[in-house]
């Protein structure tokens, strides 16, 4: 099972991807299950989360930039307020 991906990339590189003109999601604190038909990718805006598997458990915030694999479930624990542009491949 491929890794969750968290990156920190330079304004030149989430440009080239276009990062800032992808759809806004937004969520305040709670927990949920979730599971990914297809990869995502997503730039952290503002709050922190915590994604559990049966592998790994990772956190991440504001300024980062995470890749799920496609056919990943997992557990959502947003513990601060998150705002993210996300996409979909």
């Amino acid at each position: 099972m491929e890794k969750i991906l968290v990156q920190k990339l330079t304004d030149d590189e989430l440009n080239a991807k276009n990062v800032f003109s992808w759809p806004i999601w937004t969520k305040e604190k709670s927990k949920f299950d979730w599971h990914y038909d297809s990869i995502e990718e997503c730039y952290i805006l503002k709050g922190k989360i915590k994604v559990t598997t049966d592998n790994e458990e990772v956190v991440f915030g504001k300024g980062d930039f995470v890749t799920f694999p496609k056919g990943l479930s997992c557990v959502w624990e947003v513990i601060e307020d998150v705002r993210k542009h996300y996409n979909f491949k």
